[in-house]
């Protein structure tokens, strides 16, 4: 898909994947919330998955997915409700398209490169359909912490819906305390943040 990179986007792709562990050449995607807001972050359709995987799979989970899984549930929901992985991809693909028809879907969330390195390996399909920009909330995060001070303390979940909303929420914060508090840039020019 060739891109316009002056063209701007209309709307945002927020995901969150829960993995069995950081690494994609050896860990799995067992659970995908995507939602979809336009650029005030006010949702215009969210999908939700499970997937199985053979035991064997999920055995090869580091310590960390787990131990955290076990304890929320989400390993036992996985395999009790979990689906085909082929089915998930199928239906998100149709998602996207559904939602972004030609524009590429600009991918947003916390820590959201390490989520599209496991795009990219196991669900390619679904990584055709994104722009090569992403929208990193863990970006503001280091400036607003480093800069300004400024802390957000994000529930941690770790199940893909919640933190997606938590994200969101915390890019709402820091675009608040910007629009409020306004900033000087590197040669003492004032400005605030303003609506289009």
């Amino acid at each position: 898909m060739e891109i316009d990179k002056h063209k701007k986007p209309t709307k945002f792709l927020w995901v969150d994947l829960e993995m069995t562990g950081l690494d994609p050449e050896q860990h799995v995607i067992i659970e995908v919330a995507a939602e979809v807001t336009d650029l005030d972050f006010k949702t215009l359709a969210s999908y939700e998955a499970l997937i199985k995987h053979d035991q064997s799979v999920i055995d090869k989970s580091n310590e960390w997915a787990a131990k955290q899984h076990v304890a929320s549930g989400l390993t036992e929901r996985c395999q009790a409700e979990g689906r085909a992985e082929t089915e998930v991809i199928h239906e998100l693909v149709g998602f996207i398209q559904a939602q972004f028809g030609q524009e590429p879907a600009v991918l947003a969330g916390n820590s959201i490169h390490n989520d599209r390195l496991f795009i990219k390996k196991w669900w390619p399909e679904v990584d055709h359909l994104l722009h090569y920009r992403m929208l990193d909330v863990s970006s503001w995060k280091v400036v607003m912490q480093t800069k300004y001070g400024i802390n957000f303390i994000k529930p941690e979940t770790h199940r893909a819906f919640e933190d997606i909303q938590g994200s969101i929420a915390e890019l709402q914060y820091y675009l608040e305390w910007l629009g409020k508090h306004g900033s000087q840039d590197r040669w003492g020019v004032h400005f605030k943040l303003s609506k289009r």
